[in-house]
């Protein structure tokens, strides 16, 4: 017997849930999630279902007898491969090219997958990244070069930090410090001309994009306590890369 054969099956609640859950990690939009709810609901016989998702959690109810379900969100990344997976499987299940079993293995799937990209590329891009952001911002070429190293050692580290400490603003905190400190150190030794270009370069990688973008989508869809979350998040990350990037500057 497989090792799947051994694996409960999951009702259709609990598919709804594990769909929502995939896309909420993986940086989806609230209205989004909650639409891809209802639809996967609706394909498996729940016509009557409600749904209220917020950054932190999600809550589904069936709209039958059956009491609603909670689940906590207590980590959230950037996977969008993981959020368009969890749609294509959405579409099949609403056009009948999969039934509920099929999705509901799918779903552990991608559930169980690793993120999309390695940790190692992942680092690589920001570096970079970092290094054309430098450039761009007005910095000359001597600063690419210091910028790659500093946002690559950053974004490495901001990964690194949130590992170890539970708090995201102090991992990000200490991470943009961190990004001031090797900047100002390739200044020093002459290795670059232009020290705010380069640390304006290195922390690029560090600015929450994707979470200022949802929270003006959650707001223009009505979503109001997602949004307003969501953006308080976000201000209070760009809030900790500029606070770090300060004490280098209050300090050296």
């Amino acid at each position: 017997m497989s090792s799947r054969e051994n694996i409960p099956l999951l009702s259709p609640i609990d598919i709804c849930l594990l769909a929502g859950k995939i896309m909420l990690q993986s940086g989806a939009e609230t209205y989004r999630v909650e639409d891809t709810m209802i639809r996967i609901a609706h394909a498996l016989g729940l016509s009557s279902s409600h749904s209220y998702v917020t950054p932190t959690g999600i809550i589904f109810q069936a709209g039958g007898p059956e009491a609603a379900k909670l689940i906590r969100i207590a980590e959230r990344t950037t996977d969008l491969d993981k959020v368009a997976a969890v749609n294509s499987i959405s579409r099949k299940l609403v056009a009948g090219e999969i039934n509920a079993e099929e999705a509901a293995a799918l779903l552990r799937d991608i559930d169980e997958s690793s993120h999309a990209y390695s940790v190692g590329l992942q680092v690589t891009a920001a570096a970079i990244s970092s290094g054309c952001f430098a450039i761009m911002f007005g910095g000359s070429g001597y600063d690419f070069l210091p910028a790659l190293i500093s946002g690559g050692l950053g974004f490495a580290a901001v990964i690194l930090f949130h590992r170890l400490i539970n708090v995201k603003f102090f991992a990000e905190f200490t991470t943009s410090l961190l990004i001031g400190l090797v900047s100002y150190f390739f200044i020093y030794l002459g290795l670059g001309r232009e020290l705010d270009k380069i640390i304006i370069g290195s922390v690029m990688p560090l600015v929450p994009g994707l979470l200022i973008t949802n929270a003006v989508r959650d707001l223009m869809a009505g979503h109001l306590v997602s949004g307003l979350s969501r953006g308080a998040e976000a201000l209070l990350t760009a809030f900790a890369i500029g606070a770090g990037v300060a004490a280098v500057f209050t300090f050296l």
